[in-house]
């Protein structure tokens, strides 16, 4: 049975960042890019959280060129920031209404493809409500023997059941249901994808819109997937 769901009209994307001056202006380009021809009013919220390097000003010369919205925080927590994104959507950004809104979040560290948008659009508009994407690490520091120790490990198709915070999106509605993202340093992705589930909303683990994300070995938050690839490079020096 299809869930039939309103019209997308509106699409709000939050990009958390941390002291990533060497990264962020790469993200926003690509962000850019996929914005570009989805069909429907686009708002980028940026959260510079406790940044003390020039990531402000990579933030501020994007505003203009991607209709973004630059806001701070200080808390070092990634879950605190993301939340702070989609509570400006509302207090900033003038949603009023959710029911037609359609919130996606990725990353400072990551380059979302062109078409990564509108895949998701296209699957909001067949009934999904929460969709959770694949991601690619960054080939130029990946060994092969790292790439065949992560590829051996990761499915990368359609029901993969993987969870990234660099590649998730869903309905506003949802979103606020279960009560937005928690103030969690790190996993604040699996958590409210959790909880969605556990409120009965059912997420849809897609394949065709896939993030490619940087493959440093030491990360932002906490047993994220930097922690991830370098625990998978220390168990091939084994």
């Amino acid at each position: 049975m299809i869930d039939v769901q309103p019209e997308v009209r509106r699409v709000v994307v939050v990009v958390p960042v941390h002291n990533e001056e060497l990264l962020l202006d790469a993200c926003l380009s690509a962000l850019g890019h996929a914005c570009e021809g989805v069909g429907v009013e686009t708002h980028v919220i940026v959260v510079l959280d406790s940044c003390t390097d020039s990531s402000l000003d990579i933030a501020q010369t994007w505003s203009d060129k991607i209709d973004a919205t630059v806001v701070t925080v200080d808390r070092r927590n990634v879950g605190a920031a993301r939340a702070a994104g989609f509570l400006a959507a509302f207090r900033d950004a003038g949603i009023s209404s959710y029911s037609d809104v359609w919130f996606a979040t990725t990353d400072a560290d990551s380059e979302v493809g062109g078409n990564w948008l509108s895949t998701q659009l296209a699957h909001a508009r067949r009934g999904a409500r929460v969709v959770a994407g694949t991601v690619t690490p960054d080939s130029d520091t990946v060994s092969p023997a790292l790439a065949l120790a992560y590829n051996s490990g990761y499915r990368h198709r359609p029901g993969h059941r993987h969870v990234h915070g660099t590649n998730l999106g869903f309905r506003a509605d949802a979103y606020w249901s279960v009560g937005g993202f928690g103030a969690l340093a790190t996993a604040e992705d699996v958590d409210l994808v959790s909880r969605l589930e556990h409120a009965g909303i059912d997420v849809l683990y897609a394949s065709d819109g896939p993030v490619r994300t940087s493959s440093r070995r030491v990360g932002r938050a906490p047993d994220g997937f930097a922690g991830h690839l370098l625990d998978l490079e220390l168990a091939i020096a084994l």
